[in-house]
Order: C-alpha cells, then structure tokens, then sequence
C-alpha cells in the first residue's frame, strides 16, 4: 500500500474508474476499492502523515489514532456493504458519486487538521446530494435542492468558525475545542447541523426518503456519523450537549409513531439514536466516549439494515407506505427476517448490538448520578422498541394483507443484508471484539444480571402496550398524512420574511448609493410582483430562498461598511 496515503483517497481516486468501466469490471472495482481502503487503515496503524505547511498554515493529512480508526473501520464497512447492496444499479452517476462520497467521510474522519476536514466536509455535502437528485423526480429534486443548502451552510458556518479560530490562537489543528469562544462555538454549530440538533434536524427526514432506494441506504451510515466523530473528537465533556441528545432521544418518538412513509419512521429513529451518542459525547468520560464510539458502529449496521430491508420493499412493491403494505411475509420471508434482527438490534435486545453499545452510555449516565438523563434515555428507549422495533416490521409484513405478491429481493440486496445481520448478532454475542477497538481500555461489561432483567422488563412492557393500544384501536392508524415538524418554520413564515428582506435591502441600496437605484428598482419589481416572486419560488425552495436573501443582506451590509 502506499504510505502515508489518506484511506479515503482510495474511494476518491478510485470513482474515476467507474465512468470507463461496466458489467463485471465495474462491479469488481466498487467492491475492490473499500477493500482496499480498509487494507490501507491497517497497514498505516496509528500515526500521522501528509505534514505539509499551505498559505503559512499546518496541513495534516492524515491522522489515525484509537478514535479515528473505529469510525474508519465502520466507514470502510458500510462502504463495501453498500456496494454489494447496490450493484444490481445500473446508473453510472450513482455509483460515481456514492464513491466519492463514502471517501469524503473517511477522509474526513482522519483528518488532523481543520482545513482538510472542511474541504472533505463540503466535498461530503456535494457528492451526496446526486443520491437524492437520482432519484430524477421533482420531489427528489425539491428535497435535494433544500439538502444541498442545508450541507453548504453547515460547511459556511465551519469556515467562519475555522478562520476566527486561526485568528484566536493560531492553529488549525483539529483537535480538543471545547465551548469557549465565539469560534468554537460556530464550528459546534456547523457540527450540530450534520448531527441533527433539534430545530435543525429536518433536512435529513426531508430528504433521506426522497433518494434512490440504495442511495438512502448509504446516507444513513455517513454525514451524520461522521458529525458524531467530529464532535467526540472536539467537544467531549461539554456539558451543553447532554440537554441537546437528551431532547434529541425523545422528540423523534412521537413524529416516527405518527408517520406513514416507512422510510421517513427510519429517519426520526436515526435522528432519536444519535441523541444517545451526543449524550455519550457531552458527559465526556472514557465509558461513555467508549458507549458513543460502540454505538456508532453497531448503529451504522442495524440501521443500514432496516433501511435496506425497507428498500427492498420498496423496490419490489413500488410503495413503501405502511397503509398500502402488510402480509409480505408471504412473499418476503428472507428479507422479513432480517427486518426482525435489525428491529430487535435497534430495540437493544440481549444477544444483538444495540445492547452492548447502548448500554455504555447509559451506565456512563447512571455512574455520573445523571438520573433524570438516565431515566430519559430509558423512556427513548421504549419509545424506540415500538416505532421501530415492532411498526416497522409489522405493518410491512404482517398487520393485515395488502395482497400484494412479489418476488423476493434480488441475491445482491439479500447479501448485503445478511452481511449487516451478521454484525448485529456476532457484535452482541462477542461485544469482546468490538470493545478492542474502542478508543480507550475496555471495562464494560453488559451481560449483568441486573442489566439483562431490565432491558428485558422494558422490551416486553413496550411490546405490550403495542398490543394494548392495537387491541382497543388507539394506536394511531396508518394513513395518508404529512407531518408538520418545525421546518415549517422556515418553509411558511420566512418565505414572507424573506420577501420583506428583500423590499429592505432594495430600500437600503437605494439610500447608501446612487448606483444601487437600477438594482433597487428591479428587486421592489420582482418582489412587488407576485407573479413573478411565485415563479421564483417555483424554482427553488423555500428555505433556500430565505438563506439566500438573508446572505444578500449580510453582503449588502458588509459592501456598505467597506464601501
């Protein structure tokens, strides 16, 4: 291998073969490529490389210690699975950009400094959206559009931060922050935007369902995982962020239990397990770093599961709407099971991932005498077994009969599930092997008494009341519907702040400078007209227009004070 070579070069590099190969070439180099990834992280081990000075700064390329190499290790895994999943496609520009993205990730994952993780982080954000927009429908594009703006933001908010950081203390060097500067602060934001904070969570279940069925599949092990590593990497401890997962854990429940779209109830659950982590980052001790780092790898498997499973349901039925699906059993039983062993890891059941990883974080939050945070966690938990452990594998397969008939999923589908279920299980059955990656010493140990009674207690309690609620027809029926979540915000009321802003700088050019007054004059028409705001509109989203009017202002303001 080559030394000192950032692994996820190898995917970048290697997505240029993909245009000027097919058939069985092409299918052998997207599955060489995060082989070979993988082969490079272990043949470097730990150390840092690609030491070079840019514009007077220190660049650091690549950088692998005990943190780094989990998620690289995960990232490389969920890259090859996702290959396998996705070679019966045959679009060029899927498997292109999907390359390029999954290699974005790893490369940022073993960045050493700021710079390198910004050119990777937007990279990430550019790649990815060509998931959604291959789709090639007006939703998809919609979704894509709003995605792209929410990604680049995130990148834009990283670069302020980043350059106010270098003008604070002089170095770029990606590493413990903290929450103790206007600097550090912008790039906690820029990270709370990729990891789903509340109030800025919406452009994941906006946007994950609307992509291909395999390109939904790969998002979900990538940006947000990798705004988890970010953070561990740079905020551990900072207690902020235990309020922010705990409220992450619970608010998702009720938008997952109300949803039709399957895939949608599989984004809020994403959005609920990464408030475990951001948890497990903010109290900041070994054990519960440890908890966060085993949960975004168990997480990464169990959910790229569910979403294949449920990708494959879609591919095969054409819907994935829990009203229009059930009794696929028949018709499905391969990819039912393991439906079932992704629910029952996600549910945290003995013997599967979501246990042993899950745990450490709540017995971090338990140890620390964090006991409203535990019992929270707790509740998320229950909470978890029903929307995603029992909704998604019973109104796809069981719950009444649609009547619908098809073929099992194709072999390179039920594959790649099985390699997923196969981590599930032997995750849980040997957590030994996980626990010696983790970035520090190993003491956990999951298969107590006490520990296995209670979860136990909690699964069974939520799959009774399941079935209460179900029995006496409380439960809220499956029907066509679409949830109102705080993106309404900024879909409804700033498209009319959006539109007084921009009556507001056209007044304010007008004032600051005569040269402004032909400009003026066409943005008081264009806004003025409805006609033609409305077919603005039409072309872009909503919250993109309000982004971009807003960072109209800003500009104007920034021209007049240098002017």
């Amino acid at each position: 291998m080559i030394e000192g070579l950032n692994p996820g070069f190898i995917l970048i590099f290697g997505a240029l073969l993909v245009p000027i190969t097919s058939g069985v070439v092409r299918s052998f180099v997207i599955l060489a490529l995060p082989i070979l990834a993988f082969i490079q992280l272990y043949y470097l081990g730990l150390g840092t490389w690609g030491h070079y000075e840019f514009l007077g700064l220190s660049i650091e390329m690549t950088r692998i210690d005990r943190l780094s190499r989990i998620f690289g290790t995960i990232f490389c895994i969920a890259s090859l699975i996702g290959m396998i999943y996705s070679l019966h496609v045959k679009d060029t520009i899927q498997h292109f950009v999907s390359l390029i993205y999954m290699g974005s990730a790893l490369g940022a994952v073993f960045a050493g400094d700021l710079v390198t993780l910004f050119v990777f982080w937007e990279l990430t954000a550019i790649s990815s959206v060509f998931l959604i927009w291959a789709s090639r429908t007006e939703r998809a594009y919609k979704a894509g559009m709003r995605y792209l703006i929410i990604q680049v933001t995130s990148g834009v908010i990283l670069l302020g931060g980043l350059i106010l950081y270098y003008q604070d203390t002089g170095s770029i060097a990606f590493e413990y922050l903290g929450l103790s500067s206007i600097a550090t602060g912008l790039i906690l934001v820029a990270f709370g935007i990729k990891a789903c904070f509340p109030f800025l969570h919406n452009w994941m279940q906006d946007a994950y369902p609307e992509a291909t069925v395999t390109g939904t599949v790969i998002l979900s092990a990538f940006t947000t995982k990798l705004a988890i590593y970010a953070l561990a990497r740079a905020y551990p401890g900072t207690d902020i962020l235990i309020p922010i997962g705990g409220v992450m854990t619970v608010f998702p429940i009720f938008y997952a239990v109300l949803e039709n779209d399957l895939r949608r109830v599989l984004a809020y659950s994403l959005n609920n397990q990464l408030g475990f982590m951001v948890v497990g980052i903010g109290i900041g001790t070994e054990l519960s770093l440890n908890g966060t780092a085993a949960h975004a790898f168990a997480h990464i498997m169990y959910k790229s599961l569910l979403f294949m499973s449920m990708g494959a349901v879609l591919f095969r039925t054409g819907t994935i709407k829990a009203s229009e699906l059930g009794g696929l059993y028949k018709s499905m039983p391969v990819t039912m099971v393991f439906c079932i062993i992704g629910a029952m890891s996600i549910a945290a059941f003995p013997l599967t991932g979501g246990f042993v990883s899950k745990a450490m974080i709540q017995s971090a939050a338990g140890d620390a005498g964090m006991l409203v945070i535990w019992l929270v966690m707790l509740f998320a938990s229950a909470g978890v077994m029903d929307h995603s452990g029992i909704k998604v594998p019973y109104f796809t397969f069981f719950a009444h009969d649609s009547g619908i008939r098809v073929k099992e999923a194709p072999f390179n589908m039920l594959l790649a599930m099985g390699i997923a279920a196969f981590f599930c299980i032997a995750i849980g059955v040997f957590p030994d092997a996980l626990y010696m990656l983790l970035p520090y010493e190993p003491t956990y140990h999951p298969y107590t008494t006490s520990h296995v009674v209670t979860s136990l207690q909690l699964l069974m309690f939520a799959v009774l009341a399941f079935a209460l609620l179900m029995r006496y027809k409380i439960y809220p029926p499956e029907l066509r519907s679409t949830n109102l979540d705080f993106d309404w915000f900024y879909r409804k009321p700033l498209k009319a702040l959006a539109l007084a802003i921009g009556r507001l700088i056209a007044i304010i050019w007008t004032w600051v400078t005569d040269t402004g007054t032909d400009y003026a004059r066409k943005i008081i028409t264009m806004t003025a007209d409805t006609h033609g705001y409305g077919k603005f509109m039409a072309k872009t989203s909503s919250s993109g227009t309000a982004v971009t009017l807003i960072v109209a202002l800003l500009g104007f303001i920034v021209v007049f004070l240098y002017r």
